[in-house]
């Protein structure tokens, strides 16, 4: 047996997938408020003055019984990945509804699933919105690509008015490829609907008893062209009065609620 395949390798890659890392002091030390949220490991740099913010984090980490690292500044941004951002801090956050698509897509919740999913939404306040309506409605989960999308931070988070913590995240490397896994695979295949105001189908055509991935494309240029090809279809919102388009969050609402009101 491969050791990558050996069930020990593929629990501990499953763990790890479910880490969540966010930085920035502030995130940081209202994640650690959360009672809900679980932290599995705290990272300090060791330039950090203890002030009042920085200890308040290392008290509630202590209080967990987390494991606290301590990094040069090096260290610590190649965990946060922002180092112009992340003040010395970040934190390992375990969530369960946080993983890999694939993880998801081998043992879905239900046979018709919802999903939304995001190609490159660069505007954190979007972004948060959108989670904030997936936690809240009537989906399953959000697929977020690794690159090209706003990233999770403290933006995001504020946005998200904390649902980020709580709502079913799947991970990706490359939207089009997922979206692909998704239509081929063979136990629980997905259709795919890209939304574009220029489509003729509309959204309330979609049968909600078979599984579904709705795909918001970016602010201003839409669905990608290498996303397109993967859509069974393309989806538009009718509009009145002229109005050409909907602010992507407010899509991501219609559709999340699609059905129930």
């Amino acid at each position: 047996m491969n050791q990558n395949d050996s069930p020990e390798y593929l629990e501990r890659k499953r763990f790890f997938d479910s880490l969540l890392t966010i930085f920035g002091r502030k995130p940081v030390l209202e994640a650690l408020q959360d009672n809900s949220v679980d932290l599995h490991r705290l990272h300090l740099a060791k330039s950090n003055r203890n002030d009042g913010i920085v200890e308040e984090i290392i008290q509630l980490a202590n209080a967990r019984g987390a494991e606290i690292v301590y990094h040069d500044r090096q260290g610590l941004s190649r965990i946060s990945k922002n180092a112009k951002q992340d003040q010395g801090v970040a934190a390992d956050l375990i969530c369960q509804a946080y993983g890999n698509y694939k993880d998801f897509l081998a043992n879905p919740p239900r046979s018709n699933y919802q999903l939304l999913a995001v190609d490159s939404i660069t505007n954190p306040q979007n972004l948060g919105m959108i989670i904030r309506s997936v936690c809240a409605g009537f989906v399953d989960g959000l697929i977020i690509p690794e690159k090209g999308c706003a990233k999770l931070d403290a933006l995001v988070i504020k946005a998200s008015t904390g649902t980020l913590f709580r709502t079913r995240i799947l991970r990706c490397k490359q939207l089009h490829r997922c979206l692909e896994d998704f239509r081929q695979n063979d136990q629980h295949p997905a259709d795919v609907y890209g939304l574009s105001s220029h489509a003729n189908a509309q959204l309330k055509d979609v049968p909600s008893d078979t599984a579904n991935i709705f795909v918001l494309g970016n602010e201003t240029h839409g669905v990608s062209d290498v996303v397109s090809e993967r859509c069974n279809k393309m989806l538009a919102i009718p509009m009145n009065n002229q109005v050409e388009s909907l602010n992507v969050a407010v899509t991501a609402s219609l559709i999340a609620f699609r059905g129930q009101i």
